[in-house]
């Protein structure tokens, strides 16, 4: 009798040691788990950045097109702080210098919605585009369709944005594209219309020239 109660206590204590080694691998094991859905979502997080040039332009597009698509894009240019979000030091100098020199009273250089192209903005859909993306530089073309009618000139729904990195974030350095089949570039634009504002200030008094013309 004696022998058969020391063999239940053995028994008894092999049987609750299993049970503890098997709480203790079901608890490092969860842990594990754990760790690997946070890692996994950290790296998802990192993966997908808000400030990439195609989240960028996405959400420009996503903003033009709400509604019934006119309200245009000009929100990016539309003030000193839109333009420091948005541009690159480079171009915001730039436009800053050619608005300096702009006589008072007359329209700046920029007399159009670039990311539209037009002057009555019309998006209701719209494709992006990856043709460049490198590590400090990228170029990214979008193309709209509208809800009115058609352009004449199809090419004249590509838009395309040059993105450069400043202190590490990304800003627009350029945006271009064609009107009537002609190609324009704000950056152009803005750099002609400092030559431009400079010959006519040598000049008697006149109407500037139309720079999309």
């Amino acid at each position: 009798m004696i022998e058969g109660r020391v063999l239940v206590y053995k028994q008894g204590l092999t049987d609750l040691r299993i049970a503890m080694i098997t709480r203790r691998a079901f608890v490092l094991t969860g842990m594990a788990g754990l760790f690997v859905t946070a890692v996994s979502r950290r790296a998802l997080a990192a993966s997908v950045s808000p400030n990439d040039p195609v989240a960028i332009v996405n959400a420009i597009y996503a903003r033009a097109a709400k509604g019934k698509g006119d309200s245009g894009g000009a929100f990016i240019i539309e003030s000193k702080a839109a333009k420091a979000k948005y541009l690159s030091k480079s171009l915001v100098d730039l436009w800053a210098k050619a608005d300096d020199h702009t006589p008072k009273g007359d329209v700046g250089p920029i007399d159009f919605d670039p990311v539209t192209n037009s002057q009555e903005p019309d998006v209701k859909s719209f494709k992006v585009v990856v043709e460049k993306l490198d590590a400090d530089k990228a170029v990214i073309a979008v193309t709209i369709a509208g809800r009115g009618a058609p352009r004449a000139k199809p090419a004249d729904n590509l838009i395309r944005y040059n993105f450069v990195r400043d202190d590490g974030k990304w800003k627009i350095d350029d945006i271009s594209g064609t009107s009537d089949g002609e190609a324009w570039s704000i950056r152009d634009m803005l750099t002609e219309s400092l030559k431009e504002l400079a010959t006519w200030q040598q000049q008697p008094a006149g109407p500037l020239p139309n720079r999309r013309a």
